[in-house]
Order: structure tokens, then C-alpha cells, then sequence
């Protein structure tokens, strides 16, 4: 059965909300949760149904130093296996390792979807002064400088986010995005291009990063 990205993210929502509702039962009162390690080596399985769940066990106890493991996934043969691989990644990156900080995390981003960009931002800022280290609080105010139209304070979010996960796909299509705005088509090609580098399944930054070429050539072959 093919399931589109929406099924897949509310999959692996269930699968961790399923988690946070049992972590204090035996682990052999819950054998749907995988250990660490498991997870690990099942991505290493040559069945496509194993590695599935291998990349969905690691949403679910997966830790920051698995992102190579799972951006590795992001090439699987299996299409299914890289879609997980995506949404573990985002999963994994939205992670303080903080309680408090996670919490400041969940009202910053709910923030944003109610489009209250002042407000969101100020929540992010607050995490970035409490765990700096932590890149995605850079990224998602980075975010809310960019809906908010403040272009050159999101550039600057963006490069702390770099320095932090230089693979963050997410960032680097997000670079894309913000030097569009600022009319450098350009530059906005080459970083759609490392994004797809890092990650090919980004069907929208291909798109867009074509016909960003195809604009690119014509306007050369126009000024010749």
C-alpha cells in the first residue's frame, strides 16, 4: 500500500504518542517499541519491511548522533524506507534533550501555525538562550523571520543552524527560499542544489530548482 507523506507523519506521530503513553512499562509489556539498537540494525536489513521499521523505530528513540544513519536511509531503494528516514529526521532534529525547552519548542511552532510571528519569535529566542547548541530552535526562528518577511535576520538564523548541522536539509532549501525573495536566483539555485544533495526526495525543490535553471539559461542566452 502506498502511503502518502500525510499518513506517514500521522504514523509516526501515533507510533510516539503511543511511546510517551507507556515509558515506564517493562520492555517486554511493549514489543511494538524497539530499543535503540534494534532500530539500528533493522535499517540494515535487506527487507524493505525491516528497514521501515527501522527508520520508524529511530522517531521513536532515536538520538541526535543517528542523523547520519538515517540520512544515509534517505537513498533506500525502498521509497517508503526514505519518506520515514524524512520525517525521523525531523523528528530527531525537533529533540532538545531539555523538558523545558522542549515545551518552549511545541508553543513556539504552534505559535507560528496561529501566525503569531512576534510572539514565536521571542519564544524561539528564548530557547536559543537556553540551549544554544540546540540548531533547530535557530532554524524554526530563522522560519519565523522569513514569514515574517525580515529576510536578512533569517540569513543569519540560517548560517547558526549550518554551523551546528551542516546537513539540515530543510535550511539549506530554506536559503533557497530567502535569496528568491531577495531577487539572487542565482544563489538560490545553488543552494536548492545542496539541498537536493543531501536529500533527493524533495520533489518541490526539484521542481522549482529546473525551472530556476531553465530561467537562469534563457535570461544568459537573452544578454548574449
Amino acid at each position: 500500500m502506498k502511503l502518502s507523506k500525510v499518513s506517514i507523519k500521522r504514523l509516526i506521530l501515533l507510533a510516539i504518542a503511543i511511546a510517551c503513553l507507556v515509558p515506564a512499562m517493562p520492555a517486554a509489556a511493549d514489543p511494538e517499541r524497539p530499543s535503540r539498537s534494534e532500530a539500528l540494525a533493522a535499517l540494515k536489513k535487506s527487507d524493505p519491511d525491516e528497514r521501515r521499521r527501522g527508520a520508524l523505530g529511530l522517531a521513536i528513540v532515536g538520538r541526535i548522533e543517528d542523523g547520519p544513519t538515517l540520512l544515509a536511509a534517505l537513498r533506500d531503494a525502498d521509497g517508503l524506507v526514505r519518506a520515514v528516514a524524512e520525517e525521523a529526521l525531523w523528528t530527531i532534529w525537533s529533540r532538545s534533550g531539555d523538558a523545558r525547552v522542549d515545551e518552549l519548542f511545541r508553543r513556539g511552532v504552534a505559535q507560528m501555525g496561529e501566525r503569531r510571528f512576534p510572539e514565536a519569535i521571542a519564544t524561539f529566542t528564548r530557547i536559543i538562550e537556553l540551549k544554544p547548541d540546540f540548531a533547530e530552535g535557530w532554524n524554526k526562528r530563522a522560519t519565523a523571520y522569513f514569514l515574517s518577511g525580515e529576510y536578512r535576520r533569517s540569513l543569519k538564523d540560517c548560517d547558526e543552524v549550518i554551523k551546528r548541522n551542516p546537513q539540515h536539509f530543510g535550511v539549506l532549501s530554506g536559503y533557497g527560499q530567502i535569496y528568491l525573495h531577495l531577487e539572487q536566483p542565482e544563489k538560490a539555485l545553488e543552494y536548492f542544489r545542496r539541498a537536493l544533495e543531501v536529500n533527493p526526495n524533495l520533489e518541490g525543490v526539484q521542481s522549482l530548482a529546473e525551472r530556476l535553471d531553465s530561467m537562469i539559461v534563457r535570461r544568459r542566452q537573452r544578454s548574449i
